[in-house]
C-alpha cells in the first residue's frame, strides 16, 4: 500500500482476536497485481441488481478487486456517493444486510433513507409497489429493497426508473449476498479472479441446505458457475430428493458443471474444500430450520484446508466451536460486505471516477 493512502482505520477491527485461527485473508492479494478494470465496472452503471446471473465472470472479479481496495484505504475524504441519496426499503426483518449497505453509504459521503420495518410505510394500508416505486423515484438515486414477496422486485419496477437493488426477496435471490460470498472465496484464492490456468488447483464445493428454498444458496449457487472453470464438482448435501427446482437445475445442465445430491454428509464432507451452509428456509410465508442432521462442529469430518461460509444469522446448524479454527472464513465473509457493496453502489451510480488512481495502490 503506498503512502499516498491512509490506511482504512476499520482494518484492525477485522483481526481474529487472540488466540484465534480464524481465517481473515489479506484483500491486497486480490488487487495487488491486477489494479481493478473500471472500464468493466462502468458497465453496471445505472443498471438494475436483481439476480446473481446476471454478472458476467469478469463483472465478479473486478467488484472483488475493488472492494479489496476499499477494504485497505480510507476511501470517505474522496466522498465519492457525495449528493447521492440511497434508500434501504426494507419490508422484511434484516440486521447485516441492511446495516452493511447502509455503513457503505455513509462511509462513501452519500446519504440514507431508511426504512427498517415495512409496517412503517404505506404497504401496511394497502398501497401498492407500484405506487410506492413511483414515490421512490423523486426521493433518491437507488433503492435497496428487501421484501418477502418473491415478485416485489417486478412489481416494483412497473414505476420505479432508479436503479433497484434487491436485497432479498422471498424464495428468489439474494444477489448482493453472492457478491459477498465469493469476494470471501477470491481473498481466500486470487487465482480463482482469473481465468483458469493448466496447473490450477480445481475446488470440491459444497451445499448444506436447498438451493430452490433458500434464497442466499440460490444465489451463492448461480453465481459459482461463473467460476465453472476452477470447480471440479458441486456436491449439494439436502434431505431433498430433489433441492434446485427446475430453473436452478437448468442452469445447471447449461453450465455443463459436474454436480451431484446427496443425503450422506460425513461421506461427503472430508473431500470438500468449500463448504456452504445456511440456517434457514422460505417456505410459502414461513422459515423452516436446516435438519438436525446436517449440523457442523469441530469434531465434523472436516478436510484440514477446507472452509466454512455462512450468510448468518446462524441457529445451531453451525457450532461455535468452529470459530476459532481456521475453518471460519464465514467471519471474514461477513465482515467483506460493506466493502463489496460500497463497490457495487459506486458502480451503479456512476460514481467511479471519484475514485482515487489505483496506480498508486
Amino acid at each position: 500500500m503506498s503512502e499516498e493512502f491512509t490506511p482504512n482505520p476499520a482494518t484492525p477491527y477485522l483481526t481474529p482476536p487472540r488466540g484465534s485461527e480464524a481465517t481473515r485473508p489479506e484483500p491486497k492479494n486480490l488487487f495487488e497485481s491486477s489494479p481493478p478494470d473500471l472500464e468493466v465496472l462502468a458497465e453496471l452503471s445505472g443498471q438494475n441488481v436483481l439476480y446473481a446471473r446476471q454478472f458476467s465472470f469478469k463483472q465478479v472479479a473486478e467488484i472483488c478487486k475493488l472492494a479489496a481496495f476499499l477494504e485497505q484505504v480510507e476511501i470517505w475524504p474522496y466522498h465519492p456517493l457525495d449528493g447521492k441519496i440511497v434508500t434501504t426499503a426494507f419490508f422484511e426483518a434484516s440486521t447485516r444486510t441492511r446495516t452493511s449497505f447502509e455503513s457503505a453509504v455513509h462511509r462513501l459521503a452519500g446519504k440514507i433513507i431508511s426504512i427498517p420495518d415495512g409496517s412503517v410505510t404505506g404497504a401496511k394500508k394497502g398501497e401498492s409497489m407500484q405506487d410506492i416505486g413511483e414515490m421512490f423515484n423523486a426521493y433518491c438515486d437507488c433503492v435497496v429493497m428487501r421484501h418477502t414477496e418473491t415478485d416485489a422486485p417486478k412489481r416494483i419496477l412497473e414505476n420505479l426508473r432508479v436503479p433497484l437493488i434487491n436485497a432479498g426477496n422471498g424464495s428468489g435471490e439474494h444477489p448482493t449476498q453472492a457478491l459477498t460470498d465469493w469476494y470471501a472465496l477470491l481473498k481466500w484464492k486470487p487465482r480463482l479472479a482469473a481465468p483458469f490456468e493448466t496447473g490450477d488447483k480445481k475446488l470440491q464445493l459444497g451445499i448444506l441446505g436447498t438451493p430452490g428454498s433458500m434464497r442466499a444458496v440460490k444465489s451463492f449457487l448461480l453465481m459459482s458457475l461463473l467460476f465453472h472453470e476452477h470447480i471440479e464438482k458441486v456436491t449439494v448435501i439436502s434431505e431433498m430428493a430433489d433441492p434446485f427446482g427446475k430453473d436452478v437445475t437448468d442452469s445447471l445442465n447449461r453450465a455443463n458443471i459436474d454436480y451431484e445430491v446427496t443425503n450422506d454428509i460425513r461421506e461427503s464432507l472430508p473431500r470438500l474444500d468449500v463448504i456452504y451452509m445456511n440456517s434457514i428456509a422460505f417456505l410459502g410465508d414461513s422459515y423452516k430450520s436446516l435438519d438436525s442432521r446436517y449440523k457442523l462442529d469441530a469434531d465434523s469430518p472436516l478436510k484440514e484446508e477446507a472452509v466454512i461460509l455462512h450468510p448468518l444469522a446462524r441457529l445451531d446448524e453451525l457450532d461455535t466451536s468452529l470459530d476459532k479454527t481456521p475453518h471460519n472464513l464465514y467471519f471474514s465473509q461477513a465482515h467483506g460486505a460493506v466493502f463489496v457493496r460500497q463497490a457495487l453502489l459506486l458502480a451503479v451510480l456512476g460514481r467511479l471516477d471519484r475514485l482515487p488512481d489505483f496506480s498508486n495502490s
